[in-house]
C-alpha cells in the first residue's frame, strides 16, 4: 500500500494531480481531471461535492483506502480529502496498483481507466497518422504543381 502513497507523491512532483476541493473542482470542470480520488474518512459534504463535480462528466470516482492524514503526508498538503489525477497514464498506473492491492474494490474502476487510456492512445496514433498523410499529400501536390509550370 505504501507504493500507492508514493505514487501520489510522485504525481504531485510531476504536477499530474490537483489537490483540495477547489483545485479538484476546477480541474474536473475544465475537463482535465481523469480520476477523482476521495480519502476514506472524507466528510459527507466532501463526498457530495465530489459527486457534484463528477455529475455529467466522464470521470471515474474512487474512494482510497487511506485517511486524509496519510494522503496529506504523501502529497505534502494538509487536510487533503479530495484530489483529481490529471494525467491518464498516472491514473492508469494508480488504478492498477490499487486493483492489485484490493482486487474486489478496485478492479472495475481500473478496467474503466484502462479502457479510457487505450482509447486515448488509439486517438493519438490516428491523429499522428492523419498528420503524416496530410503532410505527404501537401508534398505530392507541391511536386505536381511545380511539374505543370
Amino acid at each position: 500500500m505504501d507504493k500507492i502513497l508514493n505514487m501520489l507523491g510522485l504525481m504531485r512532483r510531476a504536477n499530474a494531480i490537483q489537490i483540495g476541493e477547489t483545485n479538484t473542482g476546477s480541474a474536473v470542470r475544465a475537463g482535465k481531471g481523469k480520476l477523482l480520488l476521495l480519502a476514506a474518512d472524507a466528510s459527507d459534504n466532501a463526498k457530495s461535492r465530489a459527486q457534484g463535480f463528477a455529475r455529467g462528466r466522464n470521470i471515474t470516482t474512487v474512494s482510497l483506502p487511506y485517511t486524509k492524514e496519510e494522503i496529506s503526508a504523501a502529497v505534502g498538503v494538509s487536510g487533503c480529502s479530495m484530489a483529481s489525477v490529471t494525467d491518464l497514464g498516472f491514473a492508469n498506473a494508480l488504478m492498477k496498483a490499487l486493483s492489485e492491492a484490493v482486487p474486489d474494490a478496485y478492479s472495475e474502476a481500473a478496467g474503466e481507466v484502462e479502457e479510457r487510456l487505450q482509447r486515448a492512445q488509439r486517438r493519438k496514433s490516428e491523429a499522428d497518422a492523419h498528420r503524416r498523410n496530410k503532410r505527404l499529400d501537401e508534398q505530392e501536390f507541391t511536386a505536381l504543381y511545380k511539374l505543370d509550370l
